[in-house]
């Protein structure tokens, strides 16, 4: 029997991977509004439609497709679940999630999966008894990993599962993203997804990832794959570290402490440009680094505002889907389905599967008496160490793009000027 407030946590855990796939299938829209790079267009065919809460997810066509079809992000974000309720050890869990990655390759009609992911599903041998990582690829750095990791935190949210949280996040990431910018950014979803389940203030959450990345290094030192490689990677210069440390910087809340400090004139348009100055080549949310800085930075002003969130992270002129995808995972797993509109989540394609994963996952996260409430999720027990050695099969990786954009067709931005920020974040 699960403790005093379990049944809200249970809610809470079923509405991240519910409102997860709602926020992927709005910001989606049918790879209109994904590849859509202005966001102002965006907000105009929103108002058109009546805004957010005339969007309902359950809308069929002719047909009886989904017009509100969930993207590849949803469909990797469930292949992941599915592979973290199997409830094994690490070794286990990590060959599972590249089974069913490679699986899920069979459901992508109509929802544009990125090349590098598609090349480590490819690559990727079900077969095999032994750990696999894919060579080290300096174009490896596309938000891919980052879009399908959040769940991980929602098995590992306490402080003293971090090092299994380290461990999944980044070698799940470099089943297909081995560069430490795509890797590290399913460090981050996970992370912000434990820190969601805990509570933790969401001024905090940019300082426990800087305070949590030397960890990872580590990990990836004494896992011994591509060593000399990721380290340089990890240090040269717009490095994913020094990407987020200067954002941090610039919203003042480096220390974890203040406030976080937004432009008085931050409307659709200053986001737009704000997203393209921290991205990888113009397409904001693209990268391992933006997506879940760009979703962070969403949520950071929107907190429990709904629609206020998804105007940030779900209309914009980048990557939306997946900037979409973790902030409203984030949003379900700190205020359940608070203010959300039912036509936004209710019918949802997968929306059973995304239920069943969310309470199973919170079953195994939560083996507590009556006498442990869930409360404990704030006041956590110190780390343990958790990285394992194991004997890996290298696998070369094929040249793959550093973000996924449509077949043969460039990235592309909207003509405007230039934000003001920060030389350190372009």
């Amino acid at each position: 029997m699960a403790g005093k407030g379990s049944n809200d946590m249970l809610q809470r855990y079923k509405a991240a991977m519910v409102l997860s796939g709602a926020g992927d299938a709005i910001g989606y829209n049918g790879r209109e509004w994904e590849f859509c790079f202005d966001g102002l267009q965006i907000h105009k065919e929103l108002e058109e439609m009546g805004g957010l809460a005339k969007i309902n997810v359950a809308e069929k066509t002719e047909g009886e497709k989904y017009k509100w079809l969930v993207s590849d992000d949803t469909v990797m974000h469930l292949a992941t679940a599915e592979a973290l309720c199997d409830n094994g050890d690490i070794e286990k869990t990590l060959r599972k999630i590249g089974d069913n990655y490679k699986e899920c390759m069979k459901d992508m009609s109509g929802r544009e999966p990125g090349p590098t992911s598609m090349n480590g599903a490819h690559m990727w041998n079900p077969h095999s008894e032994t750990r696999q990582v894919i060579s080290f690829n300096p174009r490896g750095g596309g938000c891919g990993a980052a879009m399908r990791a959040m769940c991980i935190g929602l098995r590992y949210p306490r402080v003293e599962d971090e090092g299994n949280l380290i461990a999944i996040s980044i070698e799940s990431g470099r089943m297909s993203h081995h560069h430490p910018t795509g890797y590290l950014g399913a460090l981050a979803s996970a992370l912000f997804t434990a820190y969601s389940v805990r509570g933790k203030e969401l001024k905090e959450w940019g300082h426990g990832l800087m305070e949590i990345l030397p960890r990872a290094l580590e990990y990836v030192k004494e896992a011994g794959h591509s060593v000399r490689e990721n380290v340089e990677a990890w240090n040269e210069r717009k490095s994913f570290g020094e990407r987020w440390k200067n954002y941090l910087l610039y919203r003042k809340i480096f220390d974890g402490k203040s406030d976080p400090v937004f432009p008085a004139n931050y409307g659709v348009k200053e986001r737009d440009e704000f997203y393209r100055s921290v991205s990888y080549s113009g397409w904001g949310g693209a990268s391992g680094h933006d997506a879940p800085l760009i979703a962070y930075d969403s949520i950071l002003f929107a907190k429990d505002d709904w629609t206020e969130l998804a105007n940030r992270a779900f209309f914009h002129g980048g990557d939306s889907d997946s900037t979409a995808v973790m902030a409203a995972c984030w949003f379900g797993a700190l205020y359940g389905y608070k203010g959300v509109p039912e036509s936004n989540y209710m019918g949802l394609e997968y929306q059973s599967r995304l239920e069943r994963a969310g309470e199973i996952l919170y079953n195994l996260s939560h083996p507590v008496s009556a006498a442990e409430p869930d409360s404990q999720l704030s006041q956590p027990e110190p780390m343990e160490q958790a990285a394992q050695d194991s004997e890996s099969e290298p696998v070369k990786a094929p040249d793959s793009e550093p973000v996924k954009t449509p077949d043969s067709e460039p990235v592309k931005t909207p003509e405007s000027e230039p934000v003001k920020t920060p030389d350190s974040l372009l």
